[in-house]
């Protein structure tokens, strides 16, 4: 498939997007598909009904919609899922955003995933222009890595890494903490990860989707973790950040970083530049609030961008200043939707 070329617009200046508050919107998040091939508990339900084809932005669609932002100032693009890779045809959209990169109007095009298509894909990435990308890696037991994503194989993904890594890019593993799951890990976690030369995140789990009471139980705080670490390693604050919500610290003994995403105890907003597409191109301000754009029919109600871009300005005007998350026994989920509709 040849690579995508979106219209060009109606108007070729950069111009900030910037919210009722001040911030600007430097980061699109787009997710590409809502289907994965693994899932995992903090995720997706264990049977899910996905989107029918129909509903889904095309390629060209998810082409126009992410080169509308660059024009309008976003600089970093993040595919998502869903899992990314399970999309088809996927690389030809990496392809057609890496132009972006050539004529510097983007700084970073990567993405998020699972790892289990990364020695099919990493070394065409990395021509494409990714640099790095993060990998979701919840646990280093087999079993257990089996249990949380409910049928993946840690080995496949371990593959997976090695892949990108000899195509050049940089891995980042993201973890989500959770109590009585891999709790015991954390330490063993921060070890395997900078003695391959890759920062690891821990992340919160989120009240999103069917909150299952095990889920709630699960909730541990990164204060926790931290002090863990602390145990074991010299930490110290660094004021390093990768465009996104995580506060890293750096390891004395490793020479690595930890970051750590805390959209409960300590939540991350005041700071917020980023947006998050959908794959039916519905565009959400803030990931813990429900009120959303649409793009899609913005797109396809008009052959030119003006109408679209006159969508995304009225949409980053009503930005929300934070999200309202909290998680407790018997409550119901902050948002409905799965983590996976939105994009991770």
């Amino acid at each position: 498939m040849s690579a995508i070329i979106a219209p060009s617009g109606a108007v070729d200046a950069r111009t900030n997007l910037v919210d009722p508050f001040g911030r600007h919107v430097t980061y699109l998040r787009v997710s590409v598909t809502d289907r994965c091939d693994l899932r995992c508990v903090y995720c997706m339900a264990e049977e899910m009904t996905f989107l029918p084809k129909r509903d889904l932005l095309t390629l060209e669609e998810l082409d126009r919609v992410c080169s509308a932002f660059v024009r309008k100032g976003v600089r970093k693009l993040r595919i998502t899922g869903g899992e990314p890779l399970v999309r088809r045809d996927i690389m030809s959209l990496f392809r057609s955003l890496s132009r972006h990169l050539e004529t510097d109007a983007l700084d970073e095009l990567t993405l998020t995933t699972n790892g289990t298509l990364l020695t099919r894909y990493a070394a065409e990435l990395a021509e494409c222009g990714v640099r790095r990308l993060n990998v979701s890696v919840d646990s280093l037991d087999p079993e257990r890595f089996r249990r949380i994503t409910r049928r993946g194989d840690l080995a496949q993904v371990l593959r997976g890494l090695d892949a990108a890594q000899a195509a050049g890019i940089k891995v980042k593993i993201n973890a989500v903490a959770l109590k009585g799951v891999n709790e015991d890990e954390i330490e063993s976690m921060v070890a395997w990860a900078h003695g391959r030369g890759m920062d690891l995140t821990f992340i919160e789990v989120m009240p999103m989707g069917d909150i299952e009471p095990e889920r709630i139980e699960q909730f541990m705080p990164l204060s926790v973790v931290r002090e863990r670490l602390a145990a074991s390693y010299t930490l110290t604050d660094t004021s390093e950040r990768t465009g996104g919500p995580a506060r890293y610290v750096r390891v004395a003994e490793t020479g690595g970083r930890i970051g750590f995403i805390t959209p409960l105890t300590h939540n991350f907003c005041e700071s917020c530049n980023r947006v998050r597409l959908t794959c039916t191109g519905q565009l959400f301000m803030c990931l813990g609030q429900e009120d959303a754009a649409d793009l899609r029919a913005a797109m396809r109600g008009s052959e030119g961008d003006d109408r679209l871009e006159a969508a995304i300005d009225e949409a980053i005007g009503r930005k929300p200043k934070g999200h309202d998350f909290v998680i407790e026994r018997q409550s119901r989920p902050a948002v409905p939707r799965h983590m996976s509709v939105t994009g991770g």
